[in-house]
């Protein structure tokens, strides 16, 4: 494969990655907080646990992306593998 087939490869690899950290932290933290807080919260107040829930899922799989690539990137030589997508072109000539 090429450098443009591997980056592309890596980007999509790296979302499913993203996805499903963010759907498995939020299936335990549901699973948490029905087992042990929502029996204590009033009827009323139990719906802000899921917006809770929902935003903490995110965050979790926002830092162990993260987190995740940091290792990736310091195990793998970025420039021999994988070629940027979009390159910037310079708008000024150069004399």
């Amino acid at each position: 494969m090429d450098k443009k087939v591997n980056s592309i490869v890596f980007i999509l690899g790296a979302t499913l990655f993203n996805v499903v950290v963010a759907v498995a932290s939020f299936f335990i933290l549901l699973v948490l907080y029905a087992r042990f807080l929502m029996v204590y919260l009033p009827e009323d107040a139990r719906s802000w646990g899921l917006v809770i829930i929902f935003v903490s899922a995110i965050l979790i799989s926002f830092f162990v992306y993260r987190a995740a690539l940091k290792y990736l990137l310091a195990k793998i030589d970025v420039e021999k593998y994988f070629d940027p997508l979009f390159v910037r072109q310079n708008l000024k000539k150069k004399n």
